[in-house]
């Protein structure tokens, strides 16, 4: 699906913005909340995938997108997956993650997986790039057998970070790399939790980091705006991929429900200290606080 090496040789300009996301934490809904303030309300000059490119998906040519951001005359903010490690890093950029708690990851992204048309997906990727290259790479996994199969797969899947587009190891590892790299100006970690218990004081920082002065009086409307109500009604402009045709199955159920803690029902006796044992496994205690609970908690 993805492609990191496509960041070579990419011209950065000044204040570029990089939303850059595991899969599932809220990469739209940052997406989101740059385009209000940098066009200084819900009037955009196109559908999101196109003002804010995808620079490592494989369903377009890596020419295509570096020309589609070189025409930009607008402050440019690019979507990616790619862990801090993997991107080109400037000091005149700006880098901004936001985590989820990864149950919740895991839960959205089986929502997610089942909401694509995997045929017209390889086909726009055929299309684009070509398959010739999938030979080299590791095997699909093994059909799942049910939801609750395929929730924990995606906890215990032990692939490589450079071979896996999600799964606990990827989403712990990409905020990982920015944990370690908060401390720098212009490098940024927001939560999802954080987003949904006062979304206003979240697009106040967001602004803050970016440098954008917004009038006292335009607040409600951009935070309504922001708002996953809003964004659901919305969903042909603001879902990813939209310019591919087939590529949901149903465009507005990208904008699944926003909420969280639907993990508990794969939850059985024992499962949450084997839960436990495995996040302790792979980060360190102040990062795995952060990451299930947020700033404002």
């Amino acid at each position: 699906m993805t492609d990191s090496a496509r960041w070579e040789g990419f011209q950065f300009r000044s204040g570029d913005i990089v939303v850059s996301t595991p899969a599932k934490c809220g990469t739209t809904w940052m997406q989101m909340m740059c385009a209000l303030l940098i066009f200084g309300g819900p009037d955009l000059p196109g559908p999101l995938a196109e003002v804010s490119p995808w620079m490592e998906i494989q369903t377009e040519s890596r020419d295509a997108v570096f020309t589609a951001l070189a025409a930009q005359d607008h402050r440019r903010f690019i979507k990616s997956h790619t862990p801090l490690d993997g991107i080109p890093f400037h000091d005149g950029v700006t880098y901004i993650a936001v985590g989820r708690d990864p149950r919740d990851v895991a839960v959205s992204w089986a929502n997610h997986f089942d909401n694509m048309d995997l045929e017209r997906v390889f086909s726009a990727r055929a299309e684009a790039v070509g398959l010739d290259d999938l030979a080299d790479m590791a095997p699909p996994p093994p059909p799942l057998p049910d939801r609750a199969g395929a929730f924990w797969y995606w906890m215990e899947d032990d692939s490589a970070v450079t071979e896996s587009l999600t799964g606990l190891v990827m989403t712990l590892h990409h905020l990982d790399t920015f944990w370690q790299a908060r401390q720098r100006p212009n490098v940024a970690l927001f939560h999802y939790a954080d987003l949904s218990a006062d979304l206003e004081v979240e697009m106040r920082r967001l602004a803050g980091l970016l440098g954008i002065a917004v009038a006292e009086e335009r607040w409600a409307g951009l935070v309504g705006a922001a708002g996953f109500t809003s964004m659901k009604e919305r969903a042909a402009e603001l879902a990813p991929e939209t310019h591919v045709d087939g590529f949901w199955k149903d465009t507005t159920a990208f904008f699944h429900s926003g909420t969280g803690g639907r993990w508990r029902s794969y939850f059985g006796p024992g499962d949450e200290a084997r839960y436990r044992r495995r996040v302790e496994s792979l980060v360190n205690p102040d990062l795995a606080r952060w990451v299930h609970r947020g700033r404002l908690s």
